[in-house]
Parts: C-alpha cells; structure tokens; sequence
C-alpha cells in the first residue's frame, strides 16, 4: 500500500505528469528534459527524481548523464493502464506537444556544454 500511496503523491504535480509524458516519447536526461519543458535544471531534476523515487523511472548513467525512461513493467504491476491514461490527457493538450517537439530535435549546443560541465 505505500509504494501506491507513494506512486500517486508523485503523479498529483502537473510537472510530473508532463515528464512522463515527455518521457513516453522516448528515454532523455535533465538537460533534455529542461530544454524540452524550459523550466530550471533544478526543478527538472527535482521531479525527475521523485518520480525515479516512487519507482516510476529507470535511470541509466551513460558518462556524467544519466537518462530517465519509464519503467514500463513497475508500471503495469501497479498501474495498470497509467500510460493510456496520461497519453489520452495530454494528446490535445498544446504545450504538451510542443514539449515532446522540442525533445524530438537534437540538444542545443549551450545543452551540450552543460553536459560537458
């Protein structure tokens, strides 16, 4: 019952909501996340974590980044049905599709020097 309670408390933030959404486009780190959503580094890697934390989230370092993706088996045990419904929320949703544009387009060069850092 907890890991639930946990799982919900992490899905009742709009931002994280988007974030998985974002991330059920494909896997991407904070940077990718930040560029995609522009918001802070800081409050990009906040959620990420508490989503990571509530068991939502797969991390895999690859060099200083790690890349965030959904754990799609967590999910299915728990949830059964949570990508449909974040998918249907968010597929007439604007700025939503514009976040997973920008994800689609290769990272900025000041994204990349940040990487490097």
């Amino acid at each position: 019952m907890r890991d639930l309670l946990k799982i919900f408390k992490s899905l009742s933030d709009e931002t994280r909501l988007r974030i998985i959404y974002l991330l059920m486009e494909r896997e991407a780190c904070v940077l990718e996340i930040k560029q995609a959503m522009r918001i802070s580094q800081t409050r990009a890697s906040r959620n990420l974590g508490i989503l990571h934390d509530a068991g939502l989230l797969k991390a895999r370092r690859d060099g200083p980044l790690v890349f965030y993706s959904i754990d799609s088996k967590l999910i299915k045990q728990n949830c059964a049905g949570l990508e449909a419904i974040v998918k249907q929320a968010f597929e007439m949703d604007h700025t939503a599709q514009l976040h997973r544009e920008r994800l689609k387009r290769p990272a900025s060069r000041s994204t990349a020097q940040e990487a490097g850092r």
